[in-house]
């Protein structure tokens, strides 16, 4: 299993990769990898605003298209078409440098195609927005587990350049949903909307935005409150351990991809070891921390890192990781695995050649951290595996 590398570039890659495992259609694909092909060469950075403009090509057709099928009262294909037209939008989007002309208008009609086409399919995905201690919200997307009666749910958070619709297409929540758990996709401080529409900037301190997410699902008479669980992708392999640390009211604990020494990381990167997730990569640090500097931003991010927290975690966890992680060792998965002293169930999960999933959060192939993660969800929280 490898990922599909289309670009001589591991970033470009690397959202290809996002973009085919969120429900990118591939012939789709290959006409904007055709597109952005001679960018290419220039660099990952200097070459970004083709890529993007491919992406929205793309996505300018679909919205065409699906206003044809509107016009017919062909809903549902309408919104699937709409969907496609969010993800490309999405991802071109993720790639662009903080100030790029255009940026945030790209990103305000990724929005609305994603609401449009959310809407238009029936779909079990609920937009809310969750009060934050320092003001502002935390918007979220909330999806139901089947059934009667108070049901698990999980907090799903974002990592270091993400948004709340792909942590919904990753497709955990439906996996989720399928075993009994509903699923709180969340765009926290630093990400998605909460970073591009309010400004508000990331925090190591994760408790303190999970902790309202908590305090939401306990409002909830359809989620048991005693069975909630918390996990998080790439970035988020810090903020859910941290959060479970510091959240008593978390049931349970998992990361998809330990990122759990990102402070040391950054040094790393200065020294351009291992692949950066997106082009013009200081920048873009520095605005999801709401940095003036670099010397700023080591100051901001001194907290990430969950070597002394680890012990605190007295719930089950599970540590993920694939084995040919390209951007963060999976010798972070080891030292979070080791440090769970305290977990009463605690489980380690490398993802080998095998199955797939080797690479930062199985970009080549998310099927298996997806359903191994339902899974231990199910058994820790009491949901079903079959």
């Amino acid at each position: 299993m490898a990922l599909f590398e289309p670009f001589p570039n591991y970033i470009w890659n690397l959202s290809v990769a996002i973009a085919m495992e969120s429900g990118g259609q591939i012939g789709e694909i290959v006409d904007v990898v055709a597109a952005a092909k001679a960018a290419a060469g220039e660099s990952a950075d200097a070459g970004t605003l083709a890529f993007m403009q491919a992406w929205m090509a793309k996505a300018d057709t679909l919205i065409e298209l699906a206003a044809e099928d509107e016009a017919k009262g062909r809903a549902y294909s309408a919104g699937k078409k709409l969907e496609r037209a969010a993800l490309y939008l999405l991802n071109g989007e993720r790639m662009q440098a903080r100030g790029t002309p255009g940026r945030m208008e790209t990103y305000r009609r990724a929005r609305e195609c994603f609401d449009r086409g959310i809407a238009l399919g029936g779909l079990n995905c609920e937009r809310v927005e969750i009060p934050l201690a320092g003001g502002g919200t935390m918007p979220a997307l909330w999806t139901r587990a089947p059934g009667d009666g108070p049901r698990p749910a999980v907090v799903y958070c974002n990592g270091l350049d993400s948004n709340k619709e792909l942590l919904y297409w990753s497709w955990l929540p439906h996996a989720l949903a399928k075993r009994g758990i509903s699923t709180l996709c969340v765009d926290q401080p630093g990400t998605g909307e909460a970073l591009r529409l309010q400004n508000l900037p990331a925090t190591a301190h994760s408790e303190e935005w999970a902790s309202k997410a908590v305090d939401w699902l306990e409002q909830q008479p359809e989620v048991d409150a005693k069975k909630i669980g918390m996990t998080g992708i790439s970035l988020g392999g810090h903020y859910a351990p941290r959060a479970v640390a510091y959240e008593p009211r978390f049931a349970s604990g998992a990361c998809w991809g330990a990122n759990h020494n990102w402070y040391e990381v950054q040094f790393k990167r200065l020294q351009r070891e291992g692949e950066n997730p997106v082009p013009h990569y200081w920048g873009h640090v520095y605005w999801v921390f709401g940095a003036k500097d670099k010397d700023d931003f080591f100051e901001k991010t001194r907290d990430m890192n969950l070597n002394g927290h680890m012990d605190r975690i007295k719930v089950p966890f599970l540590v993920t990781h694939g084995e040919n992680d390209r951007q963060i060792s999976v010798d972070y998965a080891y030292q979070a695995y080791d440090q769970l002293i305290n977990s009463p169930r605690r489980e380690l999960k490398i993802f080998t050649a095998r199955e797939g999933g080797i690479e930062h959060v199985g970009a080549d192939n998310m099927s298996f951290g997806r359903d191994y993660i339902a899974d231990w969800f199910a058994e820790t929280l009491g949901g079903r595996t079959a």
